[in-house]
């Protein structure tokens, strides 16, 4: 049995360790709520602070177990939510309480039941609206919470005007202790994570279609991509309560994060579609395959080129250069010189036919590729202009090669 207990420990260590190298920021927030928790249990190891607020200082504590989240986006989010809820909900409370007991000992019960009810059906419906669930929904669930209580136990407590303001207190002193904790101990940005979370899997794209078929590892980098939008939406949300970091502003343009983000899941359910076709794909090679092999891997290099480019443009927060446009000019010259063999080439066997359909579904997904990159480049585009992203500097020997690819391509 101690056996048993010590391979369990040894393996959950290791299991510990393996998350903390993975990313070390999880050790820093662990590290930060403990600080914070610390902090707040104050209020019971000072008498001073202990007989300001006696048992209501569990709120604060209460607050900083909720409220403190990996981001600084999402503490923030979640203490100005928690804050203006209790505050608004409080003071409904208190006017509730007040007109219950002008409307006597048989009054007040209806009048509170009344209220509760209708403040509550209300509450809960907005958190239908897409833009109150995306943002207030926290703050819509405590303000519906924190009412009924005070406005119940205000039916029973003849100091409800002190509860109340111990309660929004201690809750305001919870919140702002997490907020300045995570801002100003190693803060981890949801602006930031989403940047490079965007970038990545740009790049990732591109790791694909400049792989070798053979090679499986590299055939699977677009999986991650497909399964991106939960997170990125999350941490665009996140990002819109942050405050103004490193390059990005306080309205930097995260909606346009989340179009990119679409157009690049886009893309990689084709690059799926491909995959499916790369694994099925016939040994055998006919001459009609032979004719259009190097037209599919010139579009497949120069898509990659793209991505690349438009990936780390991205990362670098600058303008993508002249070379994106010029490798999605390559790519689209060769999508039409497929589309020419197709037609001149003559109508193959039965027999070929078989072998040459995963062939003809990997170029017609090429070109669909091709023209969600040509998109995700506008996005990406537009992002730069409206972030304020910074022009790359001109390297004129490479304005020559690229002036030598025009020409050579126009020949």
């Amino acid at each position: 049995m101690f056996g048993k207990i010590k391979v369990k420990v040894m393996d959950s260590a290791k299991y510990a360790k393996k998350l903390g190298e993975e990313d070390p920021r999880r050790i820093f927030h662990a590290v930060k709520v403990g600080i914070a928790i610390t902090l707040m249990s104050m209020f019971y190891y000072f008498k001073p602070l202990y007989h300001s607020f006696e048992e209501a200082g569990m709120w604060a504590i209460l607050t900083v177990v909720v409220v403190f989240e990996f981001t600084v986006g999402g503490t923030i989010a979640k203490g100005l939510n928690r804050g203006a809820a209790t505050l608004l909900a409080a003071g409904l409370g208190v006017g509730a309480e007040y007109l219950g007991n002008a409307c006597g000992d048989k009054g007040e019960p209806i009048i509170l039941g009344t209220l509760v009810f209708i403040l509550a059906s209300v509450a809960t419906f907005t958190r239908f609206v897409p833009r109150v669930k995306r943002r207030y929904d926290y703050g819509v669930t405590i303000f519906i919470l924190t009412f009924a209580l005070v406005a119940v136990s205000g039916a029973r407590a003849s100091e409800i005007l002190k509860m109340a303001y111990e309660r929004l207190t201690t809750i305001l002193i919870g919140g702002a202790t997490c907020m300045l904790i995570s801002v100003c101990i190693y803060p981890v940005w949801a602006g930031q994570d989403l940047h490079n979370l965007i970038a990545t899997n740009i790049q990732n794209l591109a790791t694909f279609l400049e792989a070798d078929a053979e090679d499986k590892s590299y055939l699977q980098s677009h999986k991650t991509v497909l399964n991106s939008k939960a997170n990125e939406e999350i941490l665009a949300n996140f990002a819109w309560w942050e405050l103004g970091h490193g390059g990005f502003k306080f309205n930097h343009p995260w909606k346009l994060y989340l179009n990119i983000g679409s157009l690049v899941r886009e893309c990689a359910c084709q690059i799926e579609t491909l995959s499916g076709c790369l694994n099925s794909k016939s040994q055998a090679i006919c001459e009609f395959q032979r004719k259009i092999q190097p037209a599919c891997v010139e579009m497949s290099i120069e898509a990659s080129k793209a991505l690349r480019e438009l990936g780390a443009a991205l990362k670098e927060m600058r303008f993508p250069s002249s070379a994106v446009e010029i490798h999605l000019r390559n790519s689209k010259a060769a999508a039409e010189k497929l589309q020419n063999i197709m037609h001149n080439s003559s109508v193959p066997t039965k027999a070929d036919f078989q072998h040459i359909v995963p062939t003809l579904v990997i170029a017609s997904v090429l070109i669909d590729i091709i023209k969600f990159i040509d998109k995700t480049s506008s996005a990406v585009d537009e992002l730069s202009q409206k972030a304020g992203f910074k022009l790359k500097p001109v390297d004129h020997n490479q304005v020559v090669v690229d002036i030598v690819e025009i020409k050579t391509e126009s020949s």
